[in-house]
């Protein structure tokens, strides 16, 4: 008897609810259009900013609300302030172009600035020319996909990053494209959040940055040309799946970089003319399985800080140096590896070389303690020590070696 009315009650309430959601149309003819409009709407209407420049920054959004460019109208900075605000929960932005943030040696000036929310979605803008692009701060369930973000700084001091996350949980960034930035994406205090299918390229320093993150997936993403691909430190539980790392080259520049990271999978990505595939420096418990090194200066270059790793099923395909080492000890595995290089024999026929093959060379070990040694690279000398060094083996490590190198390489991604 009680129920009825109850549930009466409450489709009117919804009812109302749907009827007085409004769609509020904003054109640029008027100052501070957008947030007069923002302003004066109610909670659940929708904002359709027509096409246009708009000259405002410090833009408010403070209630639930659909904000909708028709055409990518311009929100413009000017080089002074920031864009866009937004301090309330399950807020959607698509359609803008959101340009000249300020830059400030106080304030990190960002197109869009998520603060303390939870279920905006950033989707299908345009943010150019901006200090930082999108910036999430302590926010949660978020979802920032399809957007184009770029800058064309050219130092480290005087820009900030694509994607900025900070102290936030639950992400998905998926489907932007990331240029010209300090870092394309950048995680610090971020767990459980996914990075899927974007492009970072030509950034100053990475394309992905990772800091004190736990438990984050990075899969189908592309790093090409970026001061270094992604930089993994201080992490633990991060899975790396199905990335593509091209071309990150110069002289401390590495596909990925891993800094006192345990407990984690680097698997069928694709390493290729990179100065150094994956560097690693204090890691642990590392699978790293079914990827494709190939025509890198150093497919993968292992401190003796690391340990417990396992290398298993990747290919390595025409670099200088396959595996180097700073140690005389190696505690980490690798098996069942293709090696381009390798000139054993099968007599057996089973598709396993009958002797070990040991992955680091001479000339290797040799460039690791005296860098400027790579001026001889090439020369008859190095060939020399090669040959002296397998007839009489005694600088390389004895126990950095795969067992069970594989006569073909592996069928990968």
């Amino acid at each position: 008897m009680i129920r009825v009315p109850v549930l009466i009650l409450t489709m009117c309430l919804l009812a109302y609810v749907h009827a007085a959601a409004r769609t509020i149309q904003i054109s640029p003819r008027q100052a501070k259009a957008i947030q007069g409009a923002i302003n004066h709407a109610h909670a659940g209407d929708t904002l359709v900013i027509e096409k246009g420049i708009y000259n405002e920054s410090d833009i408010l959004v403070n209630k639930k609300l659909t904000i909708i460019g028709n055409n990518y109208p311009i929100i413009d900075g000017g080089g002074k302030k920031q864009l866009i605000v937004v301090v309330h929960d399950s807020v959607y932005i698509s359609g803008l172009q959101l340009q000249n943030t300020g830059r400030s040696s106080m304030t990190d000036m960002a197109a869009i600035r998520l603060q303390n929310v939870s279920g905006v979605v950033v989707h299908n803008n345009r943010l150019l020319n901006n200090t930082y692009g999108i910036y999430l701060q302590n926010s949660h369930y978020c979802t920032i996909s399809n957007n184009k973000v770029s800058a064309s700084t050219k130092d480290e001091l005087n820009s900030g990053n694509g994607i900025h996350a900070w102290k936030s949980t639950h992400l998905m960034i998926q489907n932007n494209n990331i240029s010209g930035h300090r870092d394309g994406i950048y995680f610090e205090f971020v767990t459980e959040s996914r990075i899927i299918k974007n492009v970072s390229t030509k950034n100053i320093r990475y394309g992905l940055h990772f800091m004190f993150s736990h438990r984050d997936v990075y899969a189908d993403n592309l790093f090409v040309d970026n001061g270094s691909g992604v930089a993994v430190m201080y992490s633990k539980f991060v899975e790396m799946y199905n990335n593509t790392f091209r071309h990150n080259w110069g002289d401390a520049a590495y596909a990925i970089l891993l800094k006192e990271i345990t407990d984690s999978k680097i698997k069928q990505n694709l390493f290729i003319k990179n100065t150094v595939g994956i560097y690693m420096e204090g890691s642990s418990r590392i699978d790293v399985m079914q990827n494709e090194f190939k025509e890198n200066g150093w497919g993968i270059r292992v401190q003796a800080s690391c340990d417990n790793n396992v290398f298993e099923h990747n290919n390595f395909l025409s670099n200088s140096f396959d595996v180097a080492t700073n140690g005389t000890m190696m505690l980490n595995t690798f098996n069942e590896n293709y090696w381009d290089k390798y000139d054993g024999y099968d007599l057996d026929k089973n598709k396993i070389g009958d002797v070990p093959y040991y992955p680091v060379s001479m000339y290797a070990v040799v460039t690791e303690r005296i860098p400027n040694a790579m001026i001889l690279y090439r020369s008859f000398l190095t060939d020399i020590m090669t040959q002296v060094e397998k007839l009489m083996p005694s600088v390389i490590p004895d126990n950095l070696r795969d067992d069970r190198p594989v006569m073909k390489s592996w069928k990968l991604r």
